[in-house]
């Protein structure tokens, strides 16, 4: 660009002497006086590119639940080519956002804390974990991020939902259109569907909020939640397909393969996956953005969305050079160019708007212009649905835990509880 703008001015040049040259009253010089060059001009000193400092010499701790192998090793990869050294674990070491926070809890030895979501956050920046706390920061981006912030504490980085998904096809529901009220109404709408195949996992956590919204209850015993809440989920695991594999997981490849109807998927990497569809399936999924064969089913409620965040803790020991180290690599991870990288590789909304400007000229992708309920102010409480997540999510997990919620195979099916007979007093306590 420089070399071309150059070029002009220097055909500018040319053409206004040429057209000075042609003007009857302009000098004439004497021929016989012998012409003088032309005085040069030094040309104007270029500007020092700005120094880019290098971090390398301190590794940066990194607790996260976004740690799958393929996003460790990209982050791990362009971090060091930024001048940071990092060290994160991968989904094989530390699985979902209760094991990443009880890890950085226990350790006590984390520089940064990213990724969890509202529910996790809140019980952070509250002071809920003995050993962790935030350092005071302020990032250039941080007012591109809107509503997805704990000032001077912990910034949004990207926007996840939980989606119900079903095919459209004659392996679905023959062109038929779903629409629910709540979640909760799969249980009764007369087609096969997925379903998870264990209690924890922060998407799987996801998909039981999303499940419990209509069943609210602040007085109720059972969490905050109507037994017929529960008596609901109960039935969205006893009749829904775990498939007890692997393919099982997470819900997209049954719903690719056919084998469901409908199903339940994480809305980062939808649609890298429908991209990739014919390679594990004979009757794929096809359309991604324009879907062909298959369709989000319309739900009144919305969905259940998190913000994953960026946060600095405290760290005892750490030098002053260090933490800038940390400060210097949070401000680069959440920068606009960066997180448009980050959701081009792994298909994320970035919560920095300058980021989804760049990874989404078009505009914004029909899966996050769904109503959003986490945000909902729950009758009764102050709180909005993620708080009242956060708040009773540990006794959503015991009680799943000890009625024996989502085993992995049909064979191990465990009996209907007696619902009528239950002591939630000690359902919502961890089990001895």
């Amino acid at each position: 660009m420089k070399k071309l703008l150059a070029l002009l001015l220097a055909l500018c040049m040319v053409a206004s002497l040429a057209a000075c040259a042609d003007k009857d009253d302009g000098p004439i010089r004497d021929e016989s006086t012998p012409a003088t060059e032309a005085p040069t001009t030094q040309a104007p000193a270029t500007e020092e590119p700005e120094e880019v400092k290098d971090y390398s010499g301190y590794t940066i701790r990194i607790y996260s639940n976004s740690n799958s192998t393929e996003r460790t090793t990209w982050l791990i990869n362009e971090a060091r080519d930024a001048g940071f050294t990092i060290s994160i674990d991968d989904n094989s070491v530390i699985s979902g956002d209760t094991a990443a926070i009880q890890a950085a809890n226990e350790n006590k030895d984390g520089d940064i804390l990213f990724g969890l979501n509202e529910t996790r956050w809140s019980q952070v920046v509250k002071g809920q974990y003995e050993n962790l706390s935030l350092v005071d920061w302020t990032p250039s981006w941080a007012g591109e991020v809107g509503e997805y912030a704990y000032p001077g504490q912990a910034y949004g980085l990207v926007i996840q939902n939980v989606l119900m998904l079903y095919r459209t096809d004659e392996l679905g529901t023959n062109g038929e259109t779903l629409h629910f009220q709540h979640w909760a109404d799969i249980v009764d709408c007369g087609y096969t569907w997925y379903r998870q195949n264990k209690v924890g996992g922060t998407t799987n956590s996801n998909i039981n909020s999303a499940m419990l919204y209509a069943f609210v209850d602040p007085s109720s015993p059972a969490g905050g939640i109507t037994v017929d809440g529960w008596k609901t989920l109960w039935k969205y695991c006893a009749e829904g397909k775990s498939g007890g594999s692997d393919d099982f997981k997470y819900g997209f490849v049954p719903l690719n393969k056919g084998d469901v109807q409908v199903s339940t998927f994480y809305s980062s990497s939808l649609y890298g996956q429908i991209d990739a569809a014919a390679e594990g399936s004979a009757n794929p999924l096809l359309g991604t953005m324009e879907p062909e064969n298959w369709a989000l089913v319309d739900i009144d409620d919305g969905t259940y969305y998190i913000a994953e965040y960026i946060g600095i803790l405290d760290k005892a020991g750490r030098t002053a050079e260090e933490t800038e180290a940390v400060m210097a690599f949070a401000e680069w991870f959440g920068s606009a160019e960066v997180q448009n990288a980050w959701g081009e590789e792994f298909d994320s909304y970035p919560c920095n708007q300058a980021a989804a400007e760049l990874l989404y000229p078009d505009g914004v992708p029909a899966i996050y212009t769904l109503k959003n309920f986490a945000l909902a102010k729950v009758e009764g409480t102050d709180m909005i649905y993620a708080e009242y997540v956060a708040a009773h999510s540990a006794e959503w997990t015991n009680i799943m835990t000890n009625l024996g919620f989502y085993w992995k195979d049909e064979a191990d099916a465990v009996a209907e509880p007696d619902w009528d007979n239950l002591d939630w007093a000690v359902l919502t306590q961890k089990a001895e």
